[in-house]
């Protein structure tokens, strides 16, 4: 196979997923425009024609912007913002902070050595979890546990609209293929959390956050123990007890 045919193949793929990210958009957007009573967003649903996809805008709408599938991100388009006008109590940041409690003290030294010995610990504490994302911002791949912590907090939720709101603000901020923090998952996985944003429950990213957990248990958090910002860590905790 040249080239020239595989970069086809792999553009291909991904305007079909932009194309099913823009159908899920326009579904989730009429869906919540019947609960809350609010008219219907600028982005019309897409419609096809054949393999050619056609969109139609509400050109009547002020400040509307059509879309043109731009894969590169290069443009404002009313696609990548996806809100509710009507919930003025929504809340766009899905950077959840599960850090609270004692997450701003300083970690003893029987708990780092704890996290040096099982990941697990690691994520089970907020301070751990504080210290791991450090590590991961400075390797430029915070948005995996930034991803993994906005699906804990989607789990202790029990409004359903709030459930729907906060799936679709994960979804575009971590699984869109349009997002500058899009996590690593395939294709098997990404299917799978589409054919759930359908109909969006607590446990929509149930098997893409078990992907990104085994992710950071195999990839990351061998690097952080093995740090240099881990072992002042632990110099730290030593010296202070000492």
């Amino acid at each position: 196979m040249t080239a020239n045919t595989e970069s086809r193949r792999n553009l291909g793929g991904s305007w079909r997923l932009a194309r099913e990210y823009k159908l899920l958009i326009a579904e989730m957007r009429e869906r919540s425009s019947v609960r809350d009573g609010t008219p219907p967003s600028s982005v019309s649903p897409v419609h096809h024609a054949g393999e050619r996809a056609t969109e139609v805008t509400n050109q009547t709408t002020k400040g509307s912007k059509a879309c043109c599938f731009c894969l590169c991100c290069c443009c404002s388009c009313s696609c990548l913002t996806m809100r509710n006008t009507g919930n003025n109590n929504a809340k766009r940041d899905t950077n959840v902070e599960l850090l609270n409690g004692d997450a701003n003290e300083t970690p003893t030294l029987e708990e780092i050595r704890s996290w040096a010995q099982s990941f697990d610990a690691v994520m089970k504490s907020a301070r751990g979890r504080k210290k791991f994302r450090e590590f991961l911002r400075s390797e430029y791949s915070e948005e995996n546990l930034m991803f993994w912590m906005a699906c804990e907090d989607l789990q202790k939720e029990s409004n359903s609209a709030s459930v729907e709101e906060k799936a679709r603000l994960i979804y575009e901020d971590f699984i869109s293929i349009l997002s500058p923090k899009e996590v690593s998952l395939d294709s098997k996985v990404r299917e799978t959390v589409n054919s759930n944003m359908m109909t969006p429950d607590i446990h929509t990213f149930d098997e893409a956050q078990q992907s990104i957990y085994i992710l950071m248990h195999r990839d990351s958090f061998p690097r952080f123990i093995n740090s240099k910002m881990f072992r002042n860590l632990m110099e730290a905790a030593s010296s202070k007890e000492s």
